[in-house]
């Protein structure tokens, strides 16, 4: 019988190949599950067919529809989802550990659908933070925009996340914009092969918009220039091949790397055995050897202890540890599976034999432990072990070699500034989590260690509920870690989106700055059409289109009855000789809600119309005090739009309001929900 072949997915079709292949075998049995290609592709074909066809697919799209189609995306893969499972347990994962992988793939994904929505323009280019003012009478106006690279995202990825490592750089390089090569690990392909089948079968993604490799990938680097994106995932002698590869040394790809991580985790000085940190650790270590067989780049290799619970430790999480059932993944009762291959079983077991000339193992030893429907012999397992390093401040190998399985190490420390110090030796770690209820080590450790590491998780009885786990990166928080670690970032909500994307800063007129980047910029024109803004409906309402209302006197009686009615009594409201001491003020004046109040009634639009609601302002600011008897006047200008549903659309609107002397007191911007056209059971009203 023929052995199945994992195919790439080259130019649009799903390619099989002829020759010898790449065997990928069971790592519970060793029996032959599939192969894959030992030859590479045309890489230049696959480059070009992206650029020119799934890349412009892309672009042609805005921002709001690239989200849209993330989400279906998501949508159909969580339908589909058993089809991954039932994969699954082939790469050594128990459905628990799949859940990780299979469910919290499609999650990201949702994720950055969400982000695309809410946080993003709807058109064709991102704002990288505000306008800035570059002169002193708002005729010259910058502003960061960012725009998709107009090359190639290639993901490399590791082989113990197949649909969460492949799903996690995807997404964001979709939602930028980006067409992508992915090079799936040969190992676990089958199950990576699978997830990309799903997404070509929807029909929801363009042309181009992806490609698949499941075997060799020799020469990839060669192909690519400076609007491409290499993104890896793996060892850190592979990452550095690629990062002293003459196409990346040159200057031309952006590269991102996350490689090898020693993390640790630390047990807070006043966390004793009986409190519930101190549970939480034993619990959230043995999660750490156990969940994928270890096979975790944020997988707790270092487990610092203060040096008077070393022994507490010890025993606690060697018990948990016994007890963890170890067999094929595919039967329910197994908590933990085999490494995903014998190679790599033989290679954590030689690194393992490093660190015990440093550290002794005090738990761990497959000699007498049961393996459930599986080959000891011809399966890849390796028991969860626990090794104690006595002197870890002299120990080398410890914070230098990864053993990249069920294993991790305690270290005793004497006080909260040596278990830092601990914790930086790794070098750079994705990493790091803390186990505290005290709020005074917890920033004490924050400082000493964030240098060193991606990522701070700290956990105790107020958080131990909902917390998500030292182990899990979650989409809108930052994934990568410096040094050692790679100096990568992934994730991270936008800022992932943004490793795909060019930023750009933009200098002109406001008004060129306007029409540049879809939103109104002070000094740029504002415009009326002769109808109330607020009784035009979404779609027609334009940047720019404006609204300057009458006035309002604010008398002294003003100023005294809105004391008397909400109670804010301030002295400089309603005591003129107080307030003349007080360096900031002319004399009694009034409050800042009252002219917010005031500038509300100048400019709201009673009727019912295509204002749904005021959601909010943002960035309000108290220019200048009014004093009683002053007036004030509002100017109402639409900033912003973006489209929230079929229904409704967001504006902002920049609110100034001046005295009668033309200068602006107070300025902020409104948010409202607007409908996009009449609503079921609403009469028409005067929108052109």
């Amino acid at each position: 019988m023929d052995t199945p072949q994992v195919q790439n997915l080259i130019r649009g079709k799903w390619a099989a190949f002829s020759g010898q292949g790449k065997e990928i075998r069971n790592p519970s049995n060793g029996a032959i599950i599939a192969e894959v290609a030992a030859e590479p592709p045309k890489f230049p074909e696959m480059f070009d067919f992206a650029k020119q066809v799934g890349g412009p697919s892309l672009r042609s799209m805005t921002i709001r529809e690239r989200s849209r189609m993330l989400k279906d995306l998501a949508t159909e893969l969580n339908k589909n989802k058993e089809r991954l499972y039932s994969l699954n347990h082939l790469t050594g994962a128990t459905r628990k550990d799949g859940w990780y992988d299979i469910d919290g793939g499609i999650g990201t994904v949702f994720s950055f659908a969400s982000k695309g929505v809410r946080e993003m323009p709807d058109g064709d280019l991102h704002l990288d933070g505000g306008a800035e003012r570059l002169s002193k009478n708002q005729t010259f106006a910058g502003q960061h925009i960012a725009v998709p690279r107009r090359g190639v995202a290639v993901h490399v990825n590791a082989f113990n996340f197949p649909v969460w490592g492949m799903l996690e750089k995807l997404a964001p390089a979709l939602l930028a914009g980006m067409p992508a090569i992915v090079k799936s690990a040969s190992s676990t392909s089958y199950l990576a092969a699978e997830c990309v089948r799903l997404l070509e079968e929807s029909g929801i993604l363009p042309a181009g918009a992806i490609q698949f490799i499941a075997g060799s990938a020799a020469g990839i680097a060669d192909c690519l220039g400076p609007q491409d994106v290499l993104s890896f995932t793996g060892s850190c002698e592979t990452a550095s091949f690629f990062r002293s590869h003459r196409a990346v040394a040159a200057g031309g790809p952006r590269f991102i790397a996350e490689q090898d991580s020693l993390n640790a985790s630390i047990l807070g000085f006043h966390s004793e055995p009986g409190t519930p940190e101190f549970d939480l650790f034993i619990q959230e270590a043995a999660r750490e050897i156990t969940t994928k067989a270890g096979q975790k780049c944020t997988a707790s290799r270092r487990l610092i202890v203060p040096a008077e619970f070393t022994d507490n430790v010890i025993e606690a999480l060697s018990d948990r540890l016994s007890e963890v059932v170890v067999g094929d993944p595919g039967l329910d009762e197994v908590e933990m599976g085999p490494l995903v291959s014998l190679e790599q079983k033989r290679e954590v077991l030689d690194k393992l034999r490093i660190l015990e000339r440093e550290a002794p193992k005090v738990c761990g030893s497959n000699e007498n432990r049961r393996m459930r429907g599986a080959d000891s012999e011809f399966g890849a397992f390796v028991a969860p072990t626990l090794l104690l390093c006595p002197e870890p401040g002299e120990a080398r190998s410890i914070h230098e070699i990864e053993a990249f399985g069920p294993v991790s190490c305690i270290l005793p420390c004497r006080d909260a500034d040596q278990a830092a110090a601990l914790a930086n030796k790794g070098g750079g770690s994705l990493v790091a989590s803390v186990f505290t209820n005290e709020p005074e080590e917890a920033r004490r450790i924050a400082v000493a260690v964030a240098a060193w590491h991606g990522r701070l998780y700290f956990n105790n009885r107020d958080s131990m509920n909902e917390a998500t786990g030292h182990g899990s990166p979650l989409a809108p928080m930052i994934h990568g870690g410096p040094g050692r670690a790679g100096g990568g970032e992934e994730l991270g909500g936008v800022r992932g989106v943004m490793q795909y994307m060019q930023r750009t800063a933009v200098q002109a007129s406001p008004n060129l700055m306007a029409a540049i980047t879809g939103q109104w910029v002070k000094g740029a024109t504002r415009n009326s059409t002769g109808a109330h803004p607020f009784r035009r409906y979404f779609n027609d309402l334009q940047i720019g289109e404006a609204l300057t209302t009458g006035s309002r006197i604010v008398s002294e009686k003003d100023i005294q009855l809105f004391s008397e009615f909400t109670g804010d009594k301030f002295y400089a409201h309603t005591d003129d000789a107080a307030a003349k001491r007080n360096p900031l003020f002319p004399g009694k004046v009034a409050h800042g809600y009252l002219l917010l109040s005031f500038a509300a009634g100048l400019f709201v639009d009673p009727a019912e119309g295509p204002v749904l609601a005021n959601t909010g302002l943002s960035d309000l600011a108290f220019r200048k005090p009014v004093s009683p008897g002053e007036s004030i006047r509002a100017k109402l200008t639409v900033a912003r739009k973006k489209r929230r549903t079929d229904d409704y659309g967001e504006v902002r609107w920049q609110v100034t309001i001046e005295n009668q002397a033309g200068e602006i007191v107070a300025e902020y911007e409104l948010h409202t929900f607007v409908a996009n056209r009449p609503l079921p059971g609403r009469a028409e009203n005067s929108s052109p």
